[in-house]
């Protein structure tokens, strides 16, 4: 390893985040422009907006055949939203969760995951499969905006009140534009960046592509998600703290992975470990959010902290794995037979208090 690669990295990782942030408040606010919700937003602009340093690592790897890379990248993606920034944000503040999320974006988050381990038990993503999950954003998406038409006049009215008329509005669209353009080329070159430094550290220290992919590209490419959420439940904004990270597990799955699929040479491997670990985590833990999004519909700081210390007990087990550590054995035995059983049935009982309470819908 060199420094350049270090450099690479870190470059990568800043341009990743100014050019999210650029594609984030120009998409939002076209999208407002054009009477789009804000749980909408979340969960397609914003959500796609942070998701995109995902897209362009993925789509880079694929490319560069550093296909393992790419499936690191979307699996440590999704369950670093859903365990740890899902978690911080609650952590921070109590977020309360949108009667839809529950009812039908979190439930196909689940179907997507369960679909993409499907498609991945014959060891790889291909072409074919890649065009399967690409269709399943089409038509998530449009499905999105068809459910928010009610709210389109509101969302106007919000818009033109806060920028003025036809004039002020169509100069803030080019602005926008702009935003969206500049977010768009600091994507693809961080990206770039990101993809080379994290391949030459994997080779400097002798550890799998896979699990760099987990660890440092799923990270890097978090944290616009990571600043988005946060900032959105410091402020009060809890639709898009929660849709932001829902919308942008679904993206990953079905639009970066779909894509990945689609342009990589010999399709996207998906090794057996991943199969039997890495894979199953990601849909537990899409699994897991339902119940605690379900019990009075509102995440609590206890379970936002529940949430992040699954996480970091998952990244110990990647690193004790790496470094074939002796703890690693007694370590995956007391979660296996204790702490997540343990959690489940807790989340469980929770869910049938709730559902036996009928607690009210807020």
């Amino acid at each position: 390893m060199t420094w350049l690669s270090v450099a690479q990295l870190v470059a990568g990782s800043v341009l990743l985040i100014l050019g999210a942030e650029g594609l984030i408040r120009g998409g939002s606010r076209l999208a407002l422009a054009f009477g789009v919700s804000p749980l909408v937003i979340g969960l397609t602009v914003v959500a796609f907006g942070t998701s995109a340093p995902e897209f362009a690592v993925t789509a880079r790897a694929a490319y560069q055949g550093a296909a393992a890379v790419a499936l690191g990248n979307v699996v440590g993606s999704n369950i670093f939203n859903i365990l740890f920034i899902l978690g911080l944000s609650a952590v921070v503040a109590p977020l309360i969760v949108s009667v839809q999320l529950v009812r039908t974006d979190v439930p196909i988050m689940i179907g997507a995951s369960l679909l993409m381990a499907g498609l991945g038990v014959d060891g790889s993503i291909g072409r074919l499969d890649g065009a399967l999950l690409f269709s399943g954003i089409l038509g998530y998406t449009f499905f999105l905006i068809r459910q928010s038409r009610r709210e389109t006049l509101a969302a106007q009215a919000e818009y033109e009140g806060a920028y003025g008329g036809d004039e002020a509005r169509k100069s803030r669209i080019v602005v926008n534009l702009l935003f969206v353009t500049g977010g768009m080329v600091m994507l693809g070159l961080g990206g770039d960046w990101l993809v080379l430094g994290a391949t030459d550290m994997a080779r400097a220290f002798g550890v799998s592509e896979l699990v760099i992919g987990l660890t440092v590209v799923a990270v890097g490419t978090s944290l616009p998600e990571v600043a988005t959420s946060v900032l959105a439940s410091v402020r009060g904004e809890r639709d898009i703290a929660v849709g932001n990270l829902v919308g942008s597990n679904l993206f990953n799955l079905l639009a970066v992975l779909g894509l990945g699929g689609l342009i990589a040479p010999e399709g996207i491997p998906v090794p057996s470990g991943a199969m039997t670990f890495d894979i199953p985590i990601m849909i537990g833990a899409a699994i897991a959010a339902l119940p605690i999004f379900f019990t009075g519909y509102t995440i609590a700081r206890w379970e936002g902290a529940l949430l992040t210390g699954f996480y970091l007990a998952y990244v110990a087990v990647i690193l004790m794995e790496a470094a074939d550590h002796p703890a690693l054995e007694g370590f995956g035995m007391a979660m296996t037979y204790f702490v997540i059983p343990l959690t489940a049935i807790t989340l469980a009982a929770r869910a049938y208090r709730a559902w036996h309470q009928q607690e009210p819908l807020p």
